[in-house]
């Protein structure tokens, strides 16, 4: 069975975010266990299944996400992977409905290889700054969001110093999300030279996930957008992920939507030796 490593918002290997991509023959998911045990030994952030839906009127694939631990309801750099290797394996720009946890998600390729998700945004509210939170972080925020069904807390610093200078107590922090119910923390503040190719950066933390620090997280911008869209009064804006790895993601505001835009590049291309038939045995 072909598996794939495909970098997401980059257009460089080794930048960006991996995700693991395995396009399914059939029309049906094999075994739960088996999914999540490959995600284990992939052990990336994020690895994608997907199989075909002939003749569904809504979507042509359905799609689904796992980390090294759980299966998650939202991933970004995963659907750009997963629309990437199906862009690969057409050789021609194309539009893929996904069907998934979260709805109907739409990647449309374009003739510059770049790719644009249309996902559900996710409108901040103010809310006390939880408790803990600032330990765990080693930094305390100017103030916290609420992300609504997206699960994570976007705690908002002054200065892009801050961002890159974070270094939180893992622990600490799956400890507060397991008590709070939440995916995990956003952290975010404006960019510090205005003249630079970014608006915003951000780092991502979610251990009790099994993802310590995601490198480049879509799903995060789908508050991040909306959040620094209304704050800076503009629609278009760029983001960058000050992770170790780094990435950018290009965001759009369109009225409950958010559209994402990165590039993808393939970095391993190869073969499952345990399928689920021989998993089974």
């Amino acid at each position: 069975m072909r598996i794939r490593i495909i970098d997401a918002f980059t257009d460089r290997p080794f930048t960006g975010n991996p995700a693991a991509v395995c396009l399914l023959d059939g029309e049906g998911w094999p075994d739960l266990r088996w999914m999540q045990q490959v995600a284990a030994e992939m052990n990336l952030s994020e690895t994608a299944f997907a199989h075909p839906l002939p003749g569904n009127a809504e979507a042509d694939w359905a799609l689904r996400w796992f980390t090294p631990t759980v299966e998650v309801d939202l991933c970004g750099h995963a659907t750009l992977a997963t629309a990437h290797a199906l862009h690969i394996d057409r050789g021609a720009p194309s539009t893929d409905r996904f069907s998934s946890r979260s709805g109907i998600l739409v990647a449309r390729t374009h003739d510059d290889g770049t790719i644009t998700l249309d996902f559900p945004a996710a409108p901040v509210k103010a809310i006390p700054i939880p408790n803990g939170l600032s330990e765990a972080l080693h930094a305390k925020p100017d103030a916290a969001y609420g992300t609504g069904a997206l699960g994570d807390v976007l705690a908002v610093f002054p200065d892009e110093a801050d961002i890159r200078s974070l270094a939180p107590d893992f622990t600490a922090l799956a400890q507060l999300a397991r008590r709070d119910g939440t995916r995990g923390v956003i952290a975010t503040a404006p960019a510090a030279d205005s003249g630079s190719d970014y608006d915003f950066v951000s780092r991502f933390f979610g251990p009790a996930a099994g993802i310590p620090e995601d490198p480049v997280t879509g799903s995060a911008h789908t508050a991040l957008a909306p959040y620094w869209s209304d704050r800076l009064s503009r629609d278009g804006l760029t983001g960058l992920q000050a992770s170790a790895r780094t990435g950018l993601v290009h965001t759009a505001v369109r009225g409950d939507r958010v559209h994402l835009t990165g590039h993808a590049i393939t970095v391993l291309d190869g073969s499952l030796q345990y399928t689920p038939n021989k998993y089974a045995r």
